[in-house]
Parts: C-alpha cells; structure tokens; sequence
C-alpha cells in the first residue's frame, strides 16, 4: 500500500488499544456508561504512570503549561537579580561619591590639613565618617600622593597611585574596578581653598560585595513567590488537562482531525485499492480505487462480496479467514496483486483488511526494465571485448562475439578494404570485404571471411551502407527487394531459418568503415525499432574501437615502413668480419633500436649499435637521424672516442633547436656504441655512450664482456669525455653487441640477463648465424616490451703475405727506390693491370710526404678486395685539392690520384696522419690502357699541401 494506507492501517490499530486502555467503549457505545471502572485506591500511582506516558494532547498540554510557568518565573527571578544587580551598583557609586564629597567640604578640613600634624586631627574625624556613611575607607591625600587618612593605618604616609587627574582638576570622579577584594567602587571629590584652588583629594572605596549582602537576604522572600506561582500554576494545569483528557479519550483535535484527514486520504486519494469485509463475508468499506479495479457498484457496501459480481477465486479469499500476500488474481482484464490481513484483536468486529494493487502494468513495465537491463550488461560487455585490441580483424571479430546469442542468432561484420589496411576509408563506394562472423553453421550460405562482396546500385542495402543509413528487414521472406539482388543465396539463407535481418552501417568520425549484419533466425522474434536504435549503439561503439584499431595499424604500418627504411637493408661487402645480425620489434610497436655495418679505409670496419628510448614515429625517425649522423662522422676516419663527441654535439644541437618548436620531445636518452676492428692487426676500439657493454666470446669457449670508461647517454652535455678502450682479438672470435631488450624485461634484471647472456655464448664455436639462432632462443622473452638488436660479427685476419711495408727517408732520392719496390709487389700479388696506376699514386703520395711532411715517412700497400695504398708521415697537415693555373707547375698531382683511384682521403693518428687511396680489384678494375681525362694534363705534377 502507499504510505496513506499505511497510516490507516496505524489508525486502524491503535484507536482501539486507547479506547481499551482508557475505558474508552468502541464507534457506536456510549461513553458515560463506561466511566469509573478503574479504582482510584492503590492503583493512583500506577494510573499516573500510564497517564503520563500515554500520547495524549491533555499530557501535552500539561507540560506545556508547566514549562511556560516555569519559564515566567525564571525570568522574573532573571529580572529581578539583574535589576538588584544593577541597583547595587548604583546605590555604590552614589554612596560613595556622597561620603568623598562630603567629607571634603567638611568645616575645618582645610585648617586641619594645614595644620602641623593633618593625619591627627583628620584620622578620627575620617573614620568616623567612613562608619556613617558605610564604605570601606575615607582616603584623605594631598597632591603630591602621601596619605593623611586611611582605614589601615599601615598606609598612613605612604604615596598613593591611582587615576585621579580628574580630581586633581578639581572634577569629582567615580570608578569602577577588580580589586584584591573583587569588584569595587571608588569616588574621589576635590578639596578647595578660599580661592577654588584644589589643595588635597578625598577618595571613598566601598567592595560591591557588601553592598550586595545586604540585598542577599531578600532572595528567600523571592524564591518562596516563585515557587508558590509554579504549585498554583501546575495544579491549574493539571486540572485543565484532566478534564480535557476525559472528554477527548486521549484524542486530541489535532490527532482526530488528521485521522478523518486520513480515511478521506484513503477513500478517495490512494491510488491503491482498499476493502473491509466483515464477518459473514459482507462488504463494510470501499474506497475509489477498489471501487474502479473491482468494477463495484456504487452501493457495494453493506452487500456480501458473492453478490459483486467477483471471480470464485477472489469471493472465496475475501470470506475465509486465510491471510494472503500479493496473490495475483484477474478481474476483468487486470492482473490485482492481493494482500488480505485479519482486523483482530485492533477493531470492534472481526473482519479482514484487504489491498488490491494492479500489476497488470507492472509487469509489462518490469519486462521491459529486464530488458533494458540486459541491453546496459550487453553494451558494457561489448566496451570491455571490443576494446581491448588494436587490431581490426580481432576487434570485428569480437563484436561478432559479443552480440551472439545476447541479441541476434547470427552476426557477420564487413568492412572497407582500405579500413583493413589501415588507411583511410574512401567517402562512397559499397566494395565490403566480410571481416568476422559467429553464430553460423558449417554449412551456412554466408558470405565467407575474407570474400569482398557488393550490392546492385539503387537498392536500400547498397544505399544504406553508402550513405551510412541503418536498414531492418523484419520479415526477409516478404521482402522483394532483399530478395531479388541475389535469389538464389536468399532462398538457401530462408531455408536455414534466417527470417529478419539488420544492417547498421559502422561509423566513426562521419565515414563509413563498414557494416554489421545481424540476422535472427527460428523462433527468435523478429527485429523491430528499438533492435534497430540498440544496433546502432552497438555499432557506434564497435566502429570507434574499429577506426582506432585501423588508426594504429596505419601509423605502426607508418612507423615500420620509416625504420625498414631508415635500418641496413643489406650488409657491405668487406673481408674483416663474418657478420650476421637480428631484429626483432616490440609489442607495443616500433622502436629505436638499430646498428650497422660500416667499411672503413685501411682494412678495417666499423660496427655500431643504439638504442633511442620510446616507441613509434619518433623513435625511429630518431633513429634515423642518428644512424645517417653516424655514417657522416665515420667518413671523416675518426676514432670512437672523437666521433661520439661530435654525436654527442649533434644531438644536444638538435635538442636546443627543437625546444621552441613542436617537434616532439627531445632525443635525451639515446644510446651508442662504436667498435671498430682492425683486419691487419686484429685490434679492436670501442668507446660508448650509455650503452650496455660488448661481448667477446674467444675461440677457447671463453666470453668476457668488455667495459669501457663509463660515458652518459647522448645529449644530456654532461662534458665528459668519451674514452675509448683497445685490445687485440685472435682470430675466430666472436664480437657480440645487443640492446637492453634482449638483456633486461619486467621478470629480468640486467645482472641476470648479462649472465644468461654469458652462458648462451659460451661453448664451442659456432658461425655468427648460427650464435643469433642460440642467442634470440634462450633470452627472447614472450611477450618483449622493447625491441631487440642483435649484432654478432666473427673477426678475421688478413694473411701477412697481403701487406707489404716500407720506411722512407726524407729524401727526394728514396722515393724511386720504395716506389719501384712497390710495383714490384703489385706485380708479384699478380694485379699487373694495376702497376702503372699504382706507381702514379705512389709517386704523388710518397714525393708530398717527403717535401711537405715530417719523419717518420711509412709506405703501406694493403691486398685485400681492393689494392689499397697508404702513405704516413709524422705531420698532421693535410693536402686538399685545388684548381691549378695553366701556368702552375704544381698542383695537379691529387687530380691524378683521384682521376685513378676509386676512393682516396685521409685519417689522423697521434703520430701524424695517412693519406690513402683505394683501386678496385678483379672485374671492377680499369684496362690498363686507360688513359686519363682529357682535363688533365699529360704531365703528373704533386699537388702541395696547405
């Protein structure tokens, strides 16, 4: 029932336990006869208890007179200590203002003051007035302080402090003040001459407790009117709220208005249905609603509830006296929920209570609210699944799976070719590739994953999809249109059972992606519209899980396509190391990690490896940068130590310059790491930049990490150097340089992984293939957060009988000699063709050493895939080319060597410097015939140095 029922059934139980309780007959009796059965002996007590705990307005009016009395009283009490209060105050100030001002305009005052001795004559005259006039003391002093007169004697002649300026003016003062004795009051009156000049003061003390003393005894007088009002007023009181008490029965007004308020709350305002039935079954009360569920006549009541025209079922619950909760019955065309409760032992007559509430609604509504409910777990079921991937295949799959069987028998999700690529969709066009399904037999008739499909122009499926407009077919076998664009597939899609289709296209940021077929088959009911409005809900969703998969796809396809683009695509050609390397991107897409391979001159190369920290475009154009930087410093032939200083600058440069752009963040906490490997000698440098150590694992089995000085990561222009660490490498030994992802993950720590990393690599001696296989297998973890670079280069040793060496003196004579010894050698390692080339170069080379450079003078020939030769002195002056005169005699001579050697240049050492040129060997090398360019002169003349 509804909370005005709720509150007749309270008045329904509680006036009659009064009427019990106070001897009050029932509706109907009279009152009168009941008086006087309880006796008023020995249960008076226990009557007044009753009395006073019962909820009655007589009670209430009791106490509320009492406390109005109770209330009068203290104020006037209030008021009276107040007004005594401020009467002792007064009476202080006057009196002692009186006693101060009368004392100094007493007859003999000013003699005895200028008399030789004040204190004996004004003393007795002082106290004798203090005792009159009742204050504490009469204070007799001159103006410079000293005390003639006081009530202590001890004070006599002492200098007195207070404020009496006033008086000092000839003004009389009174002031109040918290003394040692409490509160007090002091008034101080001027002592004149014959010619008004103040001459002495007179102050009068008085504390306001004495005053007050003498007030305190009328205080009992008070409080004994006080409490005589109170006992008048409570007895009146009591007797009014008696006699109220009897003629209401406990009822007041207030309450028996509010209860006739109710029954007419329940007749007609209650929207829920209300009967009492009397014994024997007859109807005593029916309110409006009962009145419309029941469909009663307007004199149902005093009828019996057979005679109402009621089901059997209902007229044989409202007459037995079996209790009922929410019973649902039918009468007419409702379904009433009914609640019957007997009326014994609260009322007069034995009957029942009976609630009709009408459900009939009620259900339909929590039917839908079921629903609904089912929806909302659906729609969050499907944030959850599609949600949480960034691929466009498994987030159409999931919403595939999401919706069968919750709401549709079969769902087949197709999207745009380009929307599967990762690219953006284009703005028309009907061309669908099927992308998911679920829900479908094994022979279904379908369209399979994978198979592009389109539909016949005009049609509302081809015009839906294109213009992103939903479309439902609640009934397919009636539907001509769906039918005609392909009767033979419709007709085998009717005999599985399929008889309602919706397509929703998928859209996201107003383009089309794709559609979703939801299909409902055998005796699921078909779609209506509030399928449809869920469906594009649904599909809403889906599609923004579906344009971010495609968005991430486009820009880790972006992101791969740069680094493949930017990585080595293949390793030079070079004789030094057998290389072979790995890499493997992260999950979370691509990274910065890289290496390379670089040929240097002298028979040597260069391998590199960094790491640049974060993921996606950024990184790898990082990466990019840094790589190609690399490449720049290296064909300058510096050393580890130097060429990470200049990257070191590079990067910092970089830094600064992308602070006031939008360029992205800065490359902070890029890492490097340059070996370089000597094919003549065997030596290794290396020197690096916050990167993790190489490894060297021996022939023998051995592997040790090498470590050189510890440098900080590139950019954070620390102006620290970078110091390089050398050391020899026999032959067969493997160089093995990697990133902290194959090292170090979440279940790892870098300790660990370096020790996994030893063990992997130790053992016998395999190819460089072959120990990346081993490597990638025993440390790759599952799943890698970060991407993994894997470098193994196995060293090799250039045969001694492939370089030839000479000293030089600094003699122009010395030159023929080493040069002609030089093509000897040429000719011996069989390169003929190259003798004349060589002796040209040679000549260049050695006869600028002698003339322009410094001892020592060191000439190097060097076969390997190319003839390669070196001349080194000890200067650090480096030749260039220049455009020679017509009329120079020098200058020329560096045209010649470049007209005749593939590559030429020059590296520093701290000896000095080598300037080197290299020829190609076999197929690549020029006839020996050739001649050169026509520019040139016929003559070789040397080219000068500076």
């Amino acid at each position: 029932m509804t909370g005005h029922s709720g509150r007749f059934r309270r008045w329904l139980n509680r006036a009659p336990s009064r009427s019990d309780s106070r001897g009050v007959s029932p509706i109907g009796s009279d009152p009168d006869d009941r008086q006087g059965e309880h006796p008023a002996g020995a249960g008076g007590s226990r009557g007044l208890r009753a009395w006073l705990t019962t909820r009655s307005v007589a009670r209430e009016v009791f106490l509320l007179q009492l406390v109005l009395v109770v209330l009068l009283i203290a104020a006037a009490v209030l008021a009276i200590v107040v007004q005594t209060q401020r009467d002792i105050m007064t009476d202080a100030r006057h009196r002692t203002l009186a006693a101060a001002e009368s004392f100094a305009n007493s007859w003999g005052l000013q003699d005895a003051l200028n008399s030789d001795n004040p204190t004996a004559k004004l003393q007795p005259r002082a106290e004798a007035a203090r005792k009159a006039a009742g204050v504490d003391a009469l204070i007799v002093y001159k103006l410079d302080g000293i005390t003639l007169t006081h009530s202590d004697p001890r004070q006599i002649g002492k200098h007195v402090i207070g404020p009496y300026a006033e008086a000092a003016r000839g003004k009389p003062f009174t002031r109040t003040f918290q003394g040692a004795l409490g509160l007090s009051v002091i008034s101080a009156a001027p002592v004149k001459d014959s010619s008004g000049r103040v001459i002495a003061i007179v102050s009068a003390p008085v504390t306001v407790e004495n005053v007050q003393k003498s007030v305190n005894r009328q205080l009992p007088l008070f409080l004994g009117t006080a409490v005589g009002a109170l006992a008048l007023a409570g007895g009146g009181a009591g007797l009014v709220s008696r006699r109220l008490r009897r003629q209401t029965h406990g009822l007041g007004p207030t309450e028996m208005t509010r209860m006739y308020e109710h029954h007419d709350a329940v007749l007609h305002a209650v929207r829920e249905g209300v009967l009492i039935v009397g014994r024997g079954g007859r109807l005593l009360l029916a309110n409006d609603e009962a009145r419309r569920l029941l469909d009663l006549p307007a004199d149902a009541e005093g009828h019996h509830v057979g005679d109402l025209g009621l089901d059997s079922r209902t007229v044989d619950l409202l007459t037995s006296d079996r209790a009922a909760t929410d019973e649902v019955h039918l009468a007419q065309d409702r379904l009433l929920a009914l609640n019957k409760r007997s009326t014994a032992p609260y009322g007069a007559h034995h009957g029942s209570v009976v609630t009709l509430r009408d459900t009939t609604e009620l259900r339909w509504l929590t039917g839908r609210a079921e629903r609904a409910r089912e929806r909302l777990r659906l729609l969050y079921d499907a944030g959850v699944r599609i949600g949480s991937t960034l691929n466009v295949e498994r987030t159409a799959a999931a919403l595939a799976q999401v919706a069968v069987p919750r709401f549709a028998d079969i769902v087949a999700v197709k999207l745009r070719d380009p929307v599967l690529k990762g690219e953006e969709p284009a703005a028309a066009g009907t061309k669908l590739q099927r992308a998911a399904f679920a829900g479908l037999a094994v022979d279904h008739p379908l369209h399979p994953v994978g198979e592009l499909m389109g539909f016949d122009p005009g049609t509302p499926v081809a015009a839906g999809v294109d213009q992103g407009r939903s479309m439902a077919v609640p009934d397919l076998a009636g539907s001509s249109e769906w039918r005609s664009q392909n009767p033979e597939r419709a007709r085998r899609i009717l005999d599985h059972g399929v008889h309602s289709l919706m397509v929703v296209p998928l859209l996201a940021r107003g383009v089309v992606l794709g559609a979703v077929d939801f299909w409902r088959s055998g005796s699921s009911p078909p779609f209506d519209d509030e399928d449809l409005s869920f469906a594009e809900e649904l599909a809403g969703r889906a599609a923004v899980g579906i344009d971010n998969a495609r968005r991430y796809t486009r820009e880790r396809t972006m992101a791969m396509t740069l680094q493949r683009s930017l990585m080595p695509r293949g390793l030079p050609e070079q004789d030094a190391l057998e290389v072979a390397h790995r890499y493997l991107p992260a999950q979370a897409g691509v990274g910065g990690d890289w290496f390379d391979v670089i040929p240097l001159p002298g028979a040597r190369v260069a391998l590199v490896i960094g790491d640049v920290v974060g993921h996606g475009l950024h990184a790898a154009a990082t990466m990019g940068r840094l790589r190609i930087a690399v490449h720049n410093f290296s064909a300058l032939d510096l050393s580890p130590d130097e060429l990470l200083g200049h990257l070191d600058e590079l990067v910092t440069r970089i830094d600064v310059q992308d602070e006031d752009t939008e360029a992205g963040p800065a490359i902070t906490g890029a890492t490097c790491l340059y070996v370089v490997y000597d094919f003549v000698s065997g030596r290794v440098t290396a020197a690096t930049a916050g990167h993790l150590p190489p490894a060297v694992a021996y022939p023998d089995g051995r592997v040790e990490f090498l470590h050189p000085p510890v440098s900080p990561p590139l950019g954070l222009s620390s102006g620290l150097p970078f110091e390089p660490i050398e050391l020899s490498l026999p032959e067969g030994s493997r160089l093995v340089l990697y990133t902290d992802g194959l090292v170090e993950d979440r279940s790892r720590d870098l300790d660990e992984g370096l020790e996994a990393l030893r063990a992997a690599l130790a053992g016998p001696d395999r190819t460089p293939g072959e120990t990346c296989a081993t490597v990638m297998q025993a440390l790759l973890p599952t799943r890698s957060a970060d991407d993994v670079a894997l470098l193994v280069a196995r060293t090799r040793r250039l045969d001694p009988a492939r370089v030839a060496e000479w000293d030089v003196a600094r003699d122009p004579a010395a030159v023929g000699p080493v040069r002609n010894a030089c093509v000897r050698q040429v000719t011996d390692w069989g390169l003929e063709d190259l003798a004349f080339s060589t002796e040209l170069i040679l000549s260049e080379l050695i006869t600028n050493a002698v003339r322009y450079g410094s001892e020592p003078i060191h000439v190097r020939l060097l076969h390997t895939r190319t003839l390669i030769c070196e001349v080194s002195d000890g200067s650090s002056t480096s030749p260039h080319v220049r455009q020679a005169k017509d009329t120079d005699e020098e200058g020329r001579g560096l045209f010649l060597v470049a007209q005749f050697a593939e590559q030429w240049g020059t590296r520093y050492s701290p000896r000095g410097k080598t300037i080197w040129a290299a020829q190609a060997v076999g197929p690549d090398a020029p006839p020996a015939d050739e001649e050169p360019d026509e520019h040139l002169p016929g003559r070789r003349g040397h080219s000068g140095e500076g």
